[in-house]
């Protein structure tokens, strides 16, 4: 459509459009001609239906020639009308204007037309006549007013000349009952006009109310397509940083882990640990915005079991009664001895993260978690006496990165990213949740969860003695924390220098043999070397993203079936991006995010080293 039409200048004092930008004007301009030619056949047919049969009754009533030769210039007329070019779809908006003026001039002169009946047939001695030609110019005039009153133009061009014409003859005749026809005529033709007015003002204002909640429509779609698009963005650029910060950070934190170590009775150790706790703070704030990631993913599946609350509730006053004391606030955890079905290991995310922000936001009194049953319901709350959150600003708190009274971006108090993973984490879980806050007096969260019965647990909840840390969600491999009591050769595949050297430094640490290879091409010369058949690998450890755009899922997949490998695959990766953590998890293949700690490292190896082992010997 072009956007720069031109104005209607001239044309637009024949066809008042509606005030606003020239292209709204012509575009209801556009439906006020598509609508007269759509009754355009039906239109003809009926003016000249009516125009033969009153020169038929004519010429039947009194025959004469003149009145054969009006009809034949009549039907001539219509025959015209019939063939002549007509508006259609495809005609370009510009050119809208036109043909509304060369419809209304076209009907304008039908209408100069017709209006010669009156004149040739109206007599005065002859009542029946001028009754037949009174009916028929009022029946065109009313057909016209049902076709015409989109158009003003052409309904006044129409109409006027057979009904003036009709009314002056009318009067001329001098006796009453003429003049009582073209009274009752002239009151006619006002009332058409006024209604055809207002008709044609209905039908104009409603177009450009349907027009303008059009455009409205657009802006707000094209709104919405630009905030996906920049939420999209967002996503791949928190992906892409999220996963360039990972590789040097898990680099520093085994390069660290082994500085530590070193330094345990050395003066030094104090900057070790400090070093580690600054790079570990650092790793939970990226963990935290991988949990996003997970769960916009789907990668994480609940297991809903029977869960005693109790249990849950005594790992969160473990886990938050020193920061509390810390801060001079009360911390009350009240036992209630109901059962809920949940994920434990989720729940206790969900309320970990309410805690956590309660404890945030409380200066002074403290924060109360308690359960409750409701029916087959159990609400669990957590209240806080803290700032409270305005009415205005409760949906906004679920959003990321949001914070009440933290316009600075204060990291003491976290990213902003708690309560956005406790709703994501509540549409994953069935569990509502509400929230209740009054500014200056404190804020109440409650969760809504289907109640259990202890009878109803079949095995121990796995997780509730020693919960994940809060900061990282559980991953599809279980992190034990437990020595490494065997040796075994890996190989590590990873395009990254500085990852290779912190990884194969850690695992001779271990008393581990490590083979390093950069991409596919070097693992496979390494795999096809004599000795390997003599000493095979046991685990095989390739990162997700390798170099020109290979992953490690699908080089370590091809590497096993290539050289026939028992050894298992363990991902150790820095990627976050939805898809791909997805299709890692569909391949049941377990995967360890970066930065990976030292103890959960451990706890993976004593898992699958020995596994890797005893398949080799069968």
């Amino acid at each position: 459509m072009n956007a720069t039409a031109p104005k209607p200048s001239r044309e637009s004092a024949d066809f008042p459009l509606p005030s606003g930008p020239d292209e709204l004007a012509l575009r209801v301009l556009r439906e006020h001609v598509a609508s007269v030619y759509a009754a355009y056949n039906a239109s003809v047919f009926v003016h000249f239906g009516l125009g033969a049969a009153l020169g038929t009754a004519m010429y039947v009533h009194q025959p004469r020639t003149w009145i054969l030769v009006w009809m034949a210039v009549h039907l001539s007329l219509g025959l015209f009308l019939f063939l002549m070019p007509r508006w259609h779809p495809g005609v370009p908006l510009a050119d809208t204007t036109r043909w509304a003026r060369r419809h209304s001039r076209t009907v304008t002169a039908v209408g100069v037309g017709m209006a010669s009946a009156p004149l040739l047939f109206i007599s005065p001695d002859d009542l029946p006549v001028t009754s037949v030609v009174t009916v028929v110019i009022i029946g065109s005039c009313a057909r016209a007013m049902q076709l015409l009153w989109p158009l003003k133009p052409a309904l006044y061009g129409y109409t006027l000349p057979m009904m003036l014409s009709l009314i002056a003859v009318l009067a001329w005749q001098g006796d009453a009952m003429h003049f009582f026809l073209a009274i009752f005529s002239l009151g006619y033709l006002l009332f058409t006009l006024r209604v055809g007015n207002q008709q044609h003002r209905l039908l104009t204002d409603s177009l450009v109310l349907r027009f303008e909640n059009e455009a409205l429509a657009g802006q707000l779609g094209r709104q919405i397509a630009v905030a996906e698009r920049a939420s999209a963005e967002k996503t791949r650029f928190l992906a892409t940083a999220s996963h360039d910060l990972r590789q040097p950070l898990h680099a520093i934190a085994l390069f660290g882990a082994a500085l530590e170590n070193e330094l345990r009775e050395h003066h030094g150790g104090r900057n070790a640990r400090q070093l580690m706790r600054a790079v570990n703070a650092l790793g939970n704030s990226l963990d935290t915005m991988l949990d996003v990631s997970r769960l916009d993913a789907g990668v994480v599946t609940p297991t809903v079991v029977p869960v005693p609350l109790d249990a849950l509730l005594r790992s969160l006053n473990h886990m938050f009664a020193a920061r509390a004391e810390q801060r001079q606030l009360q911390l009350r955890v009240q036992a209630s001895g109901l059962w809920v079905r949940s994920d434990p290991q989720l729940l206790f995310r969900m309320l970990s993260n309410l805690v956590d922000n309660a404890l945030k936001y409380t200066a002074r009194g403290g924060v109360a978690v308690r359960a409750r049953a409701r029916g087959d319901m159990v609400w669990i709350e957590v209240f806080d006496t803290g700032i409270g959150i305005a009415p205005e600003q409760q949906e906004r708190v679920f959003e990321e990165y949001y914070q009440v009274h933290n316009p600075g971006r204060d990291r003491t108090q976290g990213l902003g990213i708690g309560l956005s993973i406790v709703q994501r984490l509540s549409r994953l879980l069935g569990h509502p949740v509400q929230l209740k806050s009054r500014p200056g007096r404190g804020s109440r969260f409650r969760l809504r969860l289907p109640a259990s019965a202890a009878d109803e647990a079949t095995t121990p909840s796995a997780g509730l003695a020693t919960p994940f840390a809060a900061g990282a969600m559980p991953d599809p491999v279980r992190t034990v924390r437990t020595p490494l009591a065997t040796r075994g050769r890996i190989l590590l595949i990873d395009d990254e220098a500085e990852v290779r050297e912190a990884m194969t430094g850690f695992f001779q640490a271990h008393s581990l043999a490590v083979e390093t290879a950069a991409d596919e091409a070097e693992a496979a010369e390494l795999l096809a070397r004599p000795e390997t058949r003599e000493h095979p690998f046991a685990l095989l450890v390739c990162d997700y993203r390798l170099a020109d755009g290979d992953n490690g899922l699908d080089v370590g997949q091809r590497l096993q079936r290539r050289f026939d490998l028992q050894a298992p695959l363990l991902l150790v990766t820095g990627e976050t991006s939805p898809e791909r953590l997805q299709r890692v998890r569909a391949s049941g293949v377990p995967v360890l995010f970066k930065p990976v700690s030292a103890a959960t490292l451990l706890g993976v190896l004593a898992e699958l080293i020995p596994q890797a082992e005893t398949e080799t010997a069968h």
